[in-house]
């Protein structure tokens, strides 16, 4: 991988340690939000400095493109700031303009059917630099439930309105002025109801990388975008998504990722009128698409299953399958074991 792009973010594991994935509720950002704040900041903040201060933004300039690109997030980023103390350097972390870039891996497709409608992903890439959060919330009179990463953005999740998205590396070196495609996805879910109203917003708003974010919503429509710093989005009604763009222009990430080996098994899959959810959750489980390159950083992390309809989510590990809605939510532990063997529970 190139030394440019960081790959140490989030507090997690060594490698043939464990990551402890919790469930934590609370609607209101508060005490529960302050505690991962505190745990996960002595390892975002070297993070955030990796190439010095100086080549991050300004808390002002941080503000201003919120303001101008998402400003119906302000108020809650605005009530994180203070939450985590109100410090310059953390809040504009928390903004998520112009970070530290970094790399993914990631399979993500969308099956829809007569009865149904389901994203699923595998998330790939190190198993140590995972928060291993799934947050409830209710910040903006909008349920959310989501794979937490930077202490508020989002890898993939769902709203109530059975929304649901997911991001994937874009498989491209590109780096511009932009925003980290985790808060882009936390803006989606807060505050769109429809598959036409997230392709406007990730049409509009700058992303600081390359990235593949898939969109379903409870009607079974849906979209990828493929989103990066240097072009205009390009949205099209594609189920399938993987690490790469119109092009191969990565060969190395290209060919240690398989990226079209996995795009291939995923086209495959969702091409077949006999392909059930339960046979695609299925293929996530086994190789291609779930990867065992721990030592690379592109193993699978975790796969999530969201079902738009019922708007039910599953994350699902070797061995372990954990079930929530926005009814039914237990806040609980699961530790995972990442090692040189493979994942086990």
């Amino acid at each position: 991988m190139d030394s440019n792009f960081a790959a140490g973010r989030a507090p997690g594991v060594e490698l043939d340690k464990a990551l402890t994935f919790r469930t934590v509720h609370e609607e209101v950002a508060g005490p529960k939000w302050q505690s991962l704040f505190h745990y996960h900041w002595p390892a975002y903040e070297p993070w955030y400095l990796a190439e010095g201060e100086r080549e991050r933004p300004s808390y002002l300039e941080c503000h201003n493109a919120l303001r101008k690109h998402m400003p119906e997030l302000l108020v809650t980023y605005r009530t994180l700031c203070e939450v985590a103390g109100g410090g310059d350097l953390s809040s504009r972390l928390l903004s998520l303009y112009r970070p530290p870039p970094y790399i993914t891996g990631c399979s993500q497709a969308v099956l829809t059917r007569p009865t149904s409608t389901l994203l699923a992903r595998n998330y790939d890439y190190p198993p140590e630099l995972c928060e291993g959060t799934i947050l409830y919330t209710r910040w903006n009179q909008r349920r959310v439930i989501a794979m937490s990463d930077c202490l508020w953005g989002v890898l993939d999740g769902m709203n109530d309105s059975g929304l649901a998205v997911s991001l994937a590396f874009g498989g491209r070196k590109v780096v511009g002025d932009g925003f980290g495609a985790p808060i882009i996805l936390r803006y989606i879910l807060e505050f769109c109801d429809t598959v036409p109203e997230a392709a406007a917003v990730l049409a509009r708003v700058p992303t600081h990388m390359a990235y593949n974010i898939t969109v379903a919503d409870a009607s079974g429509r849906y979209v990828t975008a493929m989103i990066a710093p240097d072009s205009r989005a390009s949205i099209r009604r594609v189920p399938v998504a993987t690490n790469h763009q119109k092009k191969i222009e990565w060969y190395a990430h290209a060919l240690a990722s398989e990226t079209l080996i996995r795009e291939r098994q995923l086209s495959i899959l969702v091409d077949d009128d006999a392909t059930t959810a339960e046979r695609l959750i299925s293929a996530f489980s086994a190789p291609p698409l779930f990867r065992h390159d721990y030592r690379r950083g592109l193993g699978t992390v975790y796969t999530a299953v969201y079902r738009t309809k019922e708007k039910l989510t599953q994350f699902r590990w070797p061995g372990r399958v954990l079930n929530l809605n926005f009814d039914e939510f237990p806040e609980e532990q699961i530790t995972v074991r990442y090692g040189s063997r493979g994942l086990y529970g």
